[in-house]
């Protein structure tokens, strides 16, 4: 067994009769301790692509981003039984950021998470569409999970069909009401290394090519509404011209939201995720993140 294989099957543990990591669950357990709507942080976590750990030929030859589906159901389906709240970019922008709009009731006493992807690959939308489906009808409850869309690199017949979703997929998970589909640049170019006019290019045609799309399933324009810097990168200048088009912009640097806190709507914290990281390491990061302490984790 690989080194990769035995982080992936180490350590799991029991909860209301579902196997889940430790890992992850332990990430997510501690980040959102006695988390309601009172609670400053949410944690926001950021996947990539999705492979099958049964085909262990498959995921031995697949780049460490890409996680587990069987082991992500299992945190899936743990969430939903808890009763955590799936927010869209929207939710966590108008309920947590900005305050422009007061929590629903039914929400008050939830956990609030985000569960984005990055890069639009095919198997997110051939893996996880199914569990999403599952778990709803299961449980009577939907999942919202955000994919942030490198739209340059949408398959088209012929180009990136075997490795990207193309439109009309993110179409079908969108009706479905399954995806929050925002924007991730034109073609996942690092923004601080382009003149202005790339950068411009890059940030207006991934809105423009989303929303086109997408346009009769969003009245709202709620799609490429949000940003997501690819590398997790950006600067004063990929802010300034973010912030002209987009809400808000989302990093890849391993730390919880303190919405409270936040004075900057373009600095937004992910954590990542990716089959190489070990449950202790998880879980240390979690608790430098969100001291568990309620008084210190009031404190900005």
């Amino acid at each position: 067994m690989t080194e990769d294989n035995e982080q992936i099957s180490a350590q799991t543990q029991k909860s209301q009769n579902f196997p889940l990591s430790l890992g992850l669950v332990s990430v997510i357990s501690l980040a959102v301790l006695n988390l309601n709507h009172t609670e400053p942080t949410v944690p926001i976590l950021g996947f990539h692509g999705l492979v099958d750990m049964k085909n262990t030929t498959l995921a031995l030859n697949t780049n460490e981003m890409q996680y587990s589906k069987q082991e992500l159901e299992k945190l899936l389906d743990y969430l939903v039984v808890n009763d955590y709240w799936f927010l869209s970019t929207q939710d966590l922008y108008d309920f947590f950021l900005t305050k422009s709009k007061e929590i629903p009731a039914k929400n008050r006493q939830q956990k609030p998470i985000m569960i984005s992807f990055d890069d639009g690959y095919k198997s997110v939308h051939t893996k996880l569409l199914p569990i999403l489906s599952k778990l709803e009808k299961k449980y009577n409850k939907k999942i919202k999970v955000v994919l942030f869309i490198n739209p340059g690199n949408l398959a088209t017949p012929g180009i990136n069909s075997k490795t990207h979703l193309g439109c009309q997929e993110l179409r079908e998970g969108l009706q479905k009401g399954f995806y929050d589909i925002q924007s991730h640049g034109l073609k996942h170019k690092d923004l601080t290394k382009l003149s202005r006019r790339e950068l411009l290019r890059e940030l207006v045609q991934a809105r423009t090519i989303l929303r086109q799309c997408t346009q009769d399933l969003d009245p709202e324009q709620k799609v490429a509404s949000h940003f997501a810097y690819p590398y997790g990168t950006t600067n004063q200048q990929v802010a300034l011209y973010v912030s002209r088009y987009y809400l808000t912009g989302y990093l890849y640097n391993n730390e919880v939201l303190n919405h409270t806190c936040i004075n900057n709507y373009y600095q937004i914290p992910r954590l990542m995720v990716n089959r190489r990281k070990s449950p202790q390491e998880l879980i240390q990061m979690a608790e430098k993140q969100h001291p568990i302490n309620k008084q210190e984790s009031a404190e900005c």
